[in-house]
């Protein structure tokens, strides 16, 4: 095997060193006259304002978290091993954060400079545009590979020799996984706070602006307006930037766990192959970013879907290249010549079920195909149809995303029997890691929709029209595909991931048995091994009884996020109606609104009601395990928890983020028709509203939530045995 693992720390600081020069490419630009830099100071203060306060919060609460599991798994596997989780627990809730800043900190300032490059050139908006978000994407996916190569190379020094190999690098996977749950924890707690926030103003700026004052979208009278383009920020960036920066990081640990079970077949390289896949797709990413030009007359995207096809051949001939090098395997363990090719056709399985993912996602949310004209029609006759049109897009986008991913684990499950006996399982790790091989070119297109959504507001406000306000339109209108997109990619991976991560709770919970099996001798140690596998069997009480709990959990905490946009969302459509009667010079132009109130309003709120949720996602799987630790049955029912509950969040998902795309885009598409005003318009806006939080507040945290019950899972585990 050559050894290329030092390609991992280089295509990070390659990532990040390539980020800093798209953030200084975009900096260095106009920001545009006086008045658009006002605004953009403005939306730039009230996300640094929220940021700070809401990560006072996380810290507060990822400190309580990290101690409570420190101290329970030093008292069960000795206190080096508390110490070795609560670091990496750390160091992951540290990077995650830094992550959602970085998202929004870029995002804030590119907004008024893709601005002013739309008042002359759509081309060069939508380079600003993308390049502002591949600076995310960049540094975000680079810092989730060097914090886990990081910790990683840390745990490996401290970790004694005296064990075997295969047994010395199953302590340094199984310390490391407490960086996951880290990274998890922050990212659900991030993408609450900013979801509720950014849905919250949505709805307020919405209902009382556009439907009540009859006042068009990002107008400076309206109040919400500030609150509104900052939650584009905090929501949409750093809740999105945390998102996917816990999907890599417990993704990579995840098959990092499953390669330790293979360690007699691939040796080092099994563990380190995700690594080395991501490394690659990181620099498939740059050359995708650089290969963006858009004509003046091209539908934007176009222009971006040729970046990402650039990126896809080349993560999947790169992909070729690191099976190639890293899972040779060993003939006397039952690898054979094409071992690697059956799982680099693994790899290609995952990078096709993205690229599936995609189609599926434009078809449901583009205004040129029949679910979002069919809810443009519908609006015709009122919110209620607008409302049943919408929900109906939405449960039907589950069916044909369900047979990808049905048929992606099955064929992926299969290839990898045939590279190796007993290979199943990684196989679809492999998988995972082909899907998650564009992350970065995906992140980069999702905070392209806020950058644009806020170049938008920004042209509005400061009084442009014209053909810049045409150009922002038309690239607002894709940003709205692209954070559909995003999110569709998302579920997707979550979806591939949750069963890759399973896979890795079993291999750990066996491991775990295995080593307390070493402690018995003669016929009781021969049965310990034999029942070290964990079986999920629902016919059992005690594991029926996680699997409801799992079901629960998803449809609370949902319930828990949708609620709390509703509760926020009160309070900013009475601030703005209160402003319309306390000033009535606000509608003639004669008087400012009070933006700061708005913005404060929906910050204090939106961190009050972010705890509730968070904390089930935490405590729900953690008391599902003590509650049953006494019975024979403790791990396998948390397991259930964890098998069921993804399903059901994954689905559910999938509902939230498809129906609330598609609504979104209708009302899009009856603005872009002329018919701004209209009942059917504000009928499309009814329906807006009702698709706002589900896929801005509750689908995206889901994604997060199933992939927390998979973090706190692993981190638990020790606990049950």
């Amino acid at each position: 095997m050559v050894d290329v693992t030092i390609l991992v720390p280089v295509a990070g600081l390659v990532a990040v060193a390539v980020a800093a020069y798209l953030a200084w490419s975009v900096l260095r630009l106009s920001p545009g006259d006086e008045g658009m830099q006002g605004i953009a100071r403005r939306i730039q203060e009230g996300a640094r304002a929220f940021m700070r306060r809401q990560y006072r919060t996380i810290a507060l609460i990822a400190a309580v978290v990290a101690i409570i599991f420190a101290a329970a798994i030093g008292a069960t596997r000795g206190w080096d091993n508390g110490a070795k989780t609560a670091v990496a627990f750390s160091l992951g809730a540290t990077l995650s954060a830094a992550s959602g800043y970085i998202g929004m900190y870029i995002s804030v300032r590119a907004n008024a400079r893709c601005a002013n490059d739309g008042l002359s050139s759509f081309g060069r908006a939508l380079r600003t545009a993308l390049r502002g978000g591949a600076v995310s994407g960049l540094t975000i996916i680079g810092f989730s590979l060097l914090g886990v190569w990081g910790i990683y190379s840390l745990y490996g020094l401290v970790t004694p020799l005296e064990t075997t190999e295969a047994s010395r690098q199953s302590d340094i996977i199984l310390s490391i996984v407490g960086f996951g749950f880290g990274a998890s924890l922050v990212a659900l707690f991030a993408q609450l706070g900013g979801g509720i926030y950014t849905k919250a103003a949505d709805v307020g700026a919405d209902l009382v602006g556009k439907i009540e004052a009859g006042i068009p979208e990002d107008d400076p009278r309206n109040p919400a307006v500030i609150a509104d383009l900052v939650g584009d920020n905090v929501g949409d960036c750093a809740g999105r930037g945390a998102d996917l920066f816990e999907s890599t990081a417990a993704e990579n640990i995840g098959a990092m766990v499953l390669g330790v079970a293979l360690f007699s077949v691939f040796g080092i390289g099994g563990i380190f192959f995700p690594l080395v896949a991501r490394a690659f797709g990181l620099l498939a990413t740059i050359a995708g970013v650089f290969a963006v030009r858009a004509r003046e007359d091209e539908a934007p995207m176009a222009a971006l879907n040729r970046g990402y096809y650039v990126t896809m051949v080349l993560a999947a001939t790169l992909f070729a290249v690191a099976s190639y090098l890293l899972l040779q395997g060993d003939p006397a363990e039952g690898a054979h010549a094409n071992t690697w090719f059956d799982l680099f056709l693994a790899g290609v399985v995952g990078i096709v079920t993205s690229l599936a993912f995609v189609y599926v996602t434009q078809y449901y949310t583009e205004a040129r195909y029949r679910p979002v004209k069919e809810i443009a029609r519908a609006s015709e006759t009122g919110p209620a149809t607008t409302v049943l049109s919408g929900f109906s897009v939405g449960l039907e986008a589950t069916a044909l995303p369900a047979l990808i991913v049905g048929a992606a684990i099955l064929v992926s499950f299969y290839l990898g029997e045939r590279a190796l006996p007993g290979g199943g399982f990684y196989g679809t790790a492999v998988a995972t890691m082909g899907m998650l091989a564009t992350a970065a070119y995906i992140l980069a297109e999702d905070t392209f929709g806020p950058i644009t959504d806020n170049a938008a507001g920004v042209l509005q406000m400061s009084g442009k029209s014209g053909e810049a306000r045409t150009r922002m339109d038309k690239l607002d209108a894709a940003g709205n595909t692209t954070k559909a997109l995003t999110k569709g990619y998302a579920v997707g991976s979550a979806a591939l991931a949750a069963f890759l991560l399973f896979s890795a709770y079993l291999d750990e919970v066996e491991i775990l048995r295995l080593e307390k099996c070493e402690m018995l001798t003669g016929p009781a140690r021969d049965a310990c091994i034999a029942a070290a596998m964990p079986v999920i069997n629902l016919a059992v009480p005690e594991i029926f009884v996680g699997a409801i709990m799992g079901v629960m959990i998803v449809f609370l905490f949902s319930s828990l996020a949708i609620r709390a946009v509703g509760r926020t969302a009160w309070k900013i459509i009475n601030d703005v109606r209160a402003q319309f009667r306390e000033k009535p010079g606000i509608m003639a132009g004669t008087e400012d609104p009070d933006y700061a109130r708005s913005v404060d309003i929906c910050t204090r709120e939106a961190l009050k009601q972010m705890v509730a949720p968070g904390l089930l996602a935490v405590l729900g799987p953690t008391l599902v395990g003590i509650a049953l630790r006494t019975t024979l049955y403790a791990a396998e029912s948390v397991g259930a928890v964890l098998m069921v509950g993804t399903i059901a969040g994954v689905i559910l998902a999938l509902v939230f983020n498809t129906g609330g795309g598609a609504w979104d885009n209708a009302k899009k598409f009856i603005e872009l028709s002329g018919r701004k005003g209209s009942p059917e318009h504000k009928a499309a806006v009814v329906g807006d509203t009702v698709g706002d939080p589900f896929k801005d507040t509750a689908g995206p945290s889901l994604h997060i939530l199933v992939k927390l019950l998979s973090t706190i899972t692993l981190v638990i585990a020790p606990l049950l045995i």
